[in-house]
């Protein structure tokens, strides 16, 4: 027999919140990277000719320079962007971008509207109060998009390949996270592998994982 008893009600309350958190995710993220896939496949790009990632080994904060370009990213007042590199030509291991931006109310409802997730834990504060989170949290995926967000802030010209997303914590809505991207290895062919994470402004690492993407030089415009 069908129910339309949200999920969230049927949660074994023995179950830790972050690993039953990990374990809903990442039915998420597979849904996440269909459709990154098929975006590929309409750019004419095989994911199948990536080679699968495995554990990144080494793991490392980003490295600081003298003088790291810091300015106010385009498109709101409240976002910022942060990159190590201003030149296509100096791009190399250990570059990275940070964005940063409030996940707010008003992104919430975009976000649910623009992807069909109407989940009541998002959108409806009674509801998600009784819940384990105790208050309305941001769509995962939502969280997730402030990664390519800095992707698409190194110099050049970034396509992504493929993503690989652990969910570590939820996010409250009104929360500002700063999303980091940081080139650990290069892999031929204007290929590249990288850390991605996401943190809170209190330093909590809600999003660890890597990306493979190509960085091109940018058409003139």
């Amino acid at each position: 027999m069908s129910s339309n008893r949200p999920e969230s009600d049927a949660i074994n309350s023995t179950v830790p919140p972050n690993e039953h958190w990990s374990s809903v995710s990442k039915h998420v993220v597979n849904s996440y990277l269909e459709a990154n896939n098929a975006l590929l496949a309409a750019m004419g790009l095989s994911p199948s000719s990536e080679r699968q990632m495995g554990t990144l080994t080494a793991r490392h904060s980003p490295a600081t320079t003298d003088a790291p370009i810091r300015e106010l990213a385009f498109g709101d007042d409240a976002w910022l962007m942060e990159r190590s590199v201003d030149s296509y030509d100096d791009l190399a291991v250990g570059d990275y971008v940070r964005f940063t931006k409030p996940i707010d109310d008003t992104d919430v409802s975009a976000f649910a509207h623009i992807s069909g997730d109407t989940n009541q834990l998002h959108l409806v504060k009674s509801f998600a109060e009784r819940t384990q989170f105790g208050g309305r949290i941001a769509h995962g995926t939502l969280v997730a998009g402030t990664i390519s967000a800095a992707l698409a802030r190194f110099p050049g010209l970034t396509i992504y390949l493929s993503q690989d997303l652990e969910f570590r914590a939820p996010v409250e809505v009104g929360t500002t996270v700063t999303a980091t991207c940081e080139i650990v290895e290069e892999l031929g062919a204007t290929r590249y592998r990288l850390h991605t994470s996401v943190e809170t402004d209190d330093e909590v690492t809600v999003i660890d994982g890597e990306a493979i993407v190509v960085i091109k030089e940018s058409p003139e415009n």
